[in-house]
This record gives C-alpha cells, structure tokens and sequence, in this order.
C-alpha cells in the first residue's frame, strides 16, 4: 500500500503533465485538473460528458493562492475563511483569466474554468489530502464530483461509474477518502463590498 505523500507526488506529476486526476475532497470524490490549463479543463468536461460553458469549482491551498489568481479579496470573504469550520464555496467577483487566445498560463486561470460574469468559486479544503495537492502542485485545481453529467453524486468511492475510473488519466486510491464528507459544500457569492448571496446552503 502506498503512503500518502508518494501518492501526492504522483498526482502532481499528472496534473503537471495535462492530465486529469480522480481524487478524495474534503465533501466527494472528483475530478481534477491544473485550474491554469484550458486543454485539461476540456478533458475534465468531455470526461463528465459535460458541455462547455459552465463554471466549474476549484481549489486552493490558502488566501495567499486565492489572491494569486483573483483581483481583489473582499475582506468579508477574509473573515468567512478565518472562521469557517465546514467546506465552503465562496465566489469570488473578478477572477485573473488568460488573454483571449494564449494557452496555459500558471499565472491566470483557464478562461474555461471562470463564469461569464468573470467570477470563480473556489474553497480552501478543511482536508489534509486535497490541501497538500494545491499547495504541492502550486496553484488551483479543478474539483468537480466524479459522475457523468446529470447523473448522480458518488457519495463514496464505491459510487463513482467505471467511465469515470476508466477515463482518468490517474485515480487516487480508494482509502484514501476517509475523510471526505460525502455532501456538497455551501456555496457563497460575496462582493466586494461585502454583500453575500447564499447560491447553497
């Protein structure tokens, strides 16, 4: 059985590379690629037989990743995370996109990961797993459940449809997703002068 960190090494070369990943969350089991590469990002949409178009949720290992690829951090999102306990989405008003027609870019978001209104949802995971990933591969990662499109939740891997095992360039091992929740996070839209939509509770 392998131990964690050289399973997060492997997991990391495969983002590097392009490649997608099935891996555990702090609430399911998803579907993950380098949030800053638009090749892999159509590979996570054409995996879950999803269309193009719709924002997808990423994560990152801190504020200070947050602030590397977001405009402005309004200071209510700030004092959400510092006393946030549960997973939590928050979106973020103004993400930082890749110029019209340039390819991966670790220094922008994919455009194809960010809503049309230019916003992002992105959660800092309360779990050791899916944190180390973003901090180890240095930027955000796609995390999207690991079901086809329309289809439903995988609670726990067992859940998870072979097509899904199948395709993926790397699958995380199974026991690894202990501490995972098995529910959706909430969702919040807040703005920069503070307002905050619930979008999920």
């Amino acid at each position: 059985m392998k131990d964690s960190n050289e399973i997060l090494k492997e997991a990391v070369e495969v983002l590097r590379s392009g490649g997608v990943i099935l891996y555990p969350t702090d609430t399911v089991w998803g579907i993950g690629c380098d949030a800053t590469d638009p090749e892999a990002v159509e590979k996570v949409f054409k995996t879950k037989g999803r269309e193009q178009g719709k924002a997808l949720v990423l994560l990152a290992s801190g504020l200070d990743m947050v602030g590397r690829y977001v405009k402005e951090i309004p200071e209510m999102a700030i004092q959400l995370v510092e006393v946030n306990d549960a997973p939590m989405t928050i979106i973020y008003p103004d993400a930082r996109v890749a110029p019209e027609g340039t390819g991966a870019d670790r220094h922008f978001l994919a455009r194809n990961v960010v809503a049309e209104d230019g916003s992002v949802g992105i959660r800092i995971p309360l779990h050791k797993f899916s944190h180390d990933l973003a901090y180890r591969l240095g930027r955000p990662i796609v995390s999207t459940s690991a079901n086809l499109s329309g289809g439903k939740t995988p609670v726990s891997y067992k859940d998870i449809p072979k097509e899904i095992v199948d395709a993926v360039d790397y699958a995380v091992p199974s026991y690894l997703g202990s501490e995972s929740t098995g529910k959706a996070s909430q969702i919040l839209k807040v703005g920069l002068r503070g307002e905050i939509q619930i979008i999920r509770k």
